[in-house]
């Protein structure tokens, strides 16, 4: 359950005259990222009794095991360093140490340096995660790390009485926030019994949803412990002009487009596609302008179908618009952020519980998820940012993920699938192109 991404820059300061990494830099950048983050300098504890997850100081913090350096083989080709990337993601984070890896590459062709990040969900969602690159990147070329003391004490870690004095505190506030929660509530109670109805009714068609599975296809089969990543890239003003002409938000193209990919790719694997249900998970923030900046994870789910089984590309986006358009005012966004919410109040079992439902029960096919970055060039440490390629996990039965991440000027797609599963990975990239080029002519 870590979420990666793939950073491809323009070295700049950050390179030796022999073309090496100047790695002293960097674990000086990442010295100052991490003194705005400190999260990253934690890990998990366990409350006694319950089990519960909190977060406590890692007294053996060790900046050189998170931060690593490595080059490619030669000739340092992109195939070599998606090749890497699979090996990287395929490896557990230690749940022992802050659950967070960087790899600093260099030798990658053209003079280029890669910085591979690793983080578990549990600490960064999309948004949080962008939020966290800030801490690390600035629109300034000239910007450098702050000269400050940046020695780090760990707070000592709580003992088993404290954690569950916490704990029991928790717990007995608890019912004085849901009764604030009801008196704010009651304040508006035409408004509070319209949202509510909204929201529960969400939440009903989500469980329904849930409970029943999607097609079974080649896409859907136990994983291995091995990946394979690829990445293609799109110009957003060629999505917009798209987007434009035939309707629909950003979103509805690339949903369209993964549609299409799914079609060419299926049908290659010889299933019949007349009446096949195949739906992807799409996550959708829910952090407000006030949660900027925290990280964690604030994002509720859709589960859209996608017509595979249209053999018009016009139609298929037609479709999706139709159905995201409706899914978005249906309240199933609200009704798994209150999931979320009443996990936060009580146990976390029940939103882990629902996801591992829908999962199991292939409620969905594949993941599509959509972030979006910064729109102007940034820099770290004199380093321009060139292409960023993000990763998204794969469920146990989801052998091929795809996520997107928008960043100056550019729609970049990375690809994440089983390594046993998905042999022909870059085949179905490839349909994903063809499709875009399909619509672009529509």
């Amino acid at each position: 359950m870590h979420v990666a991404s793939i950073g491809i820059f323009d070295p700049g300061p950050l390179a030796r005259d022999d073309g090496s990494i100047d790695f002293e830099q960097v674990l000086r950048v990442a010295e100052a990222g991490l003194f705005r983050a400190p999260r990253f300098r934690q890990k998990l504890g366990s409350v006694p009794l319950t089990g519960r997850q909190v977060w406590v100081d890692d007294p053996h913090f060790n900046l050189l095991y998170h931060v690593r350096h490595t080059s490619l083989p030669i000739p340092g080709d992109e195939r070599r360093l998606k090749r890497l990337v699979g090996r990287i993601v395929s490896q557990k984070l230690d749940r022992s140490k802050p659950m967070w890896e960087l790899w600093f590459v260099e030798g990658l062709e053209g003079g280029r340096i890669a910085l591979i990040s690793k983080v578990h969900h549990c600490l960064i969602d999309g948004i949080s995660g962008v939020d966290l690159l800030s801490a690390f990147m600035g629109p300034d070329p000239d910007r450098r790390p702050d000269l400050v003391d940046h020695r780090w004490v760990p707070r000592p870690p709580p003992g088993p009485l404290q954690m569950v004095g916490d704990e029991i505190t928790r717990r007995v506030t608890l019912p004085g926030r849901i009764a604030g929660s009801l008196v704010r509530g009651l304040q508006k109670p035409t408004q509070t019994w319209r949202d509510a109805s909204h929201t529960v009714s969400g939440f009903g068609e989500g469980l329904l949803e849930t409970l029943t599975p999607a097609s079974e296809t080649p896409l859907n089969v136990p994983i291995g412990p091995h990946r394979r990543f690829d990445w293609t890239r799109f110009e957003l003003d060629a999505i917009k002009e798209v987007k434009q002409r035939l309707g629909g938000t950003l979103n509805d193209v690339v949903l369209a487009c993964v549609a299409g990919g799914v079609r060419r790719f299926l049908a290659r694997r010889g299933l019949d596609l007349s009446e096949i249900d195949f739906r992807a998970f799409v996550p959708v923030s829910t952090r407000t302008s006030e949660q900027r900046g925290r990280l964690g994870n604030r994002v509720s789910m859709l589960i859209v179908p996608l017509p595979v089984n249209e053999p018009d590309a016009r139609i298929r986006i037609e479709r999706i618009s139709e159905r995201t358009t409706e899914l978005k005012g249906s309240g199933r966004t609200e009704g798994t952020e209150w999931i979320e919410e009443v996990s936060d109040w009580t146990t976390t079992s029940l939103l882990t519980g629902f996801t591992r439902l829908a999962a199991s029960r292939r409620s969905f096919n594949m993941v599509v998820t959509n972030v979006p970055g910064p729109k102007v060039p940034v820099y770290m440490n004199g380093a321009r940012l060139l292409e960023s390629y993000p990763l998204v996990p794969l469920y146990e039965n989801q052998a091929l993920g795809v996520a997107l991440f928008s960043y100056d000027g550019a729609l970049h797609w990375g690809f994440n699938a089983d390594w046993d599963a998905i042999p022909d990975l870059h085949d179905f990239v490839q349909d994903v192109e063809i499709e875009f080029e399909t619509l672009r002519k529509r």
